[in-house]
């Protein structure tokens, strides 16, 4: 079990290592077999890479500031306490144009992170 507080994460220092774009929050070690959640720091103008997940369902949970999200060509602005579903396949990217940080989790099925993951070129 694990209890989440956004107003944690809200104000929490940047726990990304350096080189990496997200900081695992929910895994194995936690008990977790079929979900995986990340909790990801866009910086101010940052814009992230167009992909899909051929297995993985996810929900994104925006904590704080404001951006763009993309989906299938179609894009959309979400800001904090919005929450979105993505179904396996759908294209997508977050692109954060602000002057500010841009905080979200994201909580999916089918892990680990980096086995479902296809860039669209």
């Amino acid at each position: 079990m694990k209890i989440f507080k956004t107003d944690e994460y809200r104000k929490m220092k940047d726990p990304t290592p350096p080189g990496k774009s997200l900081t695992k929050i929910v895994t194995a070690e936690n008990n977790a077999k079929d979900m995986e959640g990340i909790f990801v720091v866009f910086p101010p103008i940052r814009h992230g890479r167009y992909h899909y997940h051929e297995k993985r369902e996810g929900i994104f949970v925006i904590i704080s500031g404001k951006a763009t999200i993309k989906i299938e060509g179609k894009e959309y602005p979400i800001e904090a306490g919005d929450i979105i579903y993505l179904s396996a396949g759908e294209k997508h990217t977050i692109t954060n144009e602000s002057g500010e940080e841009f905080r979200f989790m994201e909580f999916y099925t089918n892990p680990p992170h980096e086995a479902d993951w296809i860039e669209v070129k």
